[in-house]
């Protein structure tokens, strides 16, 4: 059974920092390419990021590139999302997601507030 937990996400001010987590299992980490996504309130859920399954062909969208990392971690099955410089419109839920499959984490709410 394939799951993918979230963590990591908070409150903090603009120009702070959070790191999310996502542990993995059900499946063979390892193989898949993974993403990050996130759904601002009132807004449909947008893709953030991504990351090959040896870590390489990194991607990320432009409204984030620059400020955020991700990486992973394979013999730990996780995937992270280091987020810096934050903004008020990155605010939302974030979750971790196996590249074009339909599996899903619950997400990890980011709110970025002064």
């Amino acid at each position: 059974q394939v799951q993918l937990v979230e963590s990591g996400g908070g409150l903090v001010r603009p120009g702070g920092s959070l790191r999310l987590s996502c542990v993995a299992s059900g499946f063979t980490f390892s193989n898949y390419r993974m993403t990050w996504y996130r759904q601002a309130p009132g807004k449909e859920r947008e893709w953030v990021a991504g990351i090959g399954s040896i870590s390489k062909l990194i991607t990320y969208a432009d409204s984030v590139k620059g400020r955020f990392t991700i990486s992973r971690d394979n013999d730990k099955k996780m995937v992270y999302l280091q987020m810096n410089n934050l903004k008020v419109e990155d605010t939302g839920i974030y979750y971790c997601r196996i590249h074009a499959q339909n599996y899903w984490g619950r997400g990890t709410q980011v709110i970025v507030s002064s």
